[in-house]
């Protein structure tokens, strides 16, 4: 299936949700409400025309001019091969962007319905700080509800992929440096 013919197909089974899309270059997509992202996860995934099976990864992207987060889903649709030990093969594949505010960024899990979202939602709060609402490894902290981080410690301070994160200088008494073989960093 042409990645016209998906986005032509989302547009029909959800005119209002869908904000936008992009079929030029080599990763077409389209942009959805935040809001509505587990019913359309699940349309992509049920429908038998497109049965994205397969979540690739979950790319976090911070748009600090536009004052928004993104979560880029990669999706495949993965089926066997013909014969037992013929290769499995993808016969299409295609992205959906969730924009949110980056003062409140918050998108529905899709963990139960790809269960790789798990590690890729948890990782996308640690490094941008997007809360994925109802995620299944959970914790409430000081900052609310969020998915447990997976790169950083527990205790780390904010969210070290922001294009307006500042590096700190020392973690536990343990100085820190950013660039090879400097010893004083300046922020």
């Amino acid at each position: 299936m042409t990645a016209e013919a998906i986005v032509n197909l989302l547009k029909t089974r959800f005119p209002e949700v869908i904000r936008g899309a992009s079929l030029e270059g080599c990763h077409p997509h389209v942009v959805v409400d935040a809001s509505h992202w587990p019913a359309v996860a699940r349309f992509l995934r049920d429908e038998p025309q497109l049965g994205f099976n397969l979540l690739r990864c979950i790319s976090g992207v911070d748009c600090l001019e536009d004052r928004e987060l993104a979560a880029v889903y990669d999706l495949y649709s993965a089926r066997r091969g013909a014969t037992p030990d013929a290769n499995w093969i993808a016969p299409h594949e295609f992205a959906v962007t969730v924009r949110v505010p980056r003062d409140a960024p918050r998108i529905p899990s899709v963990a139960d319905v790809w269960p790789a979202a798990d590690w890729h939602e948890r990782e996308a709060y640690d490094l941008l700080g997007i809360v994925f609402e109802n995620h299944p490894d959970s914790i409430d902290d000081v900052d609310g509800p969020h998915p447990r981080r997976i790169l950083c410690p527990d205790d780390w301070a904010g969210h070290p992929l922001r294009k307006d994160y500042e590096f700190p200088l020392e973690y536990h008494g343990i100085p820190a440096v950013t660039e090879y073989g400097q010893t004083r960093p300046q922020h």
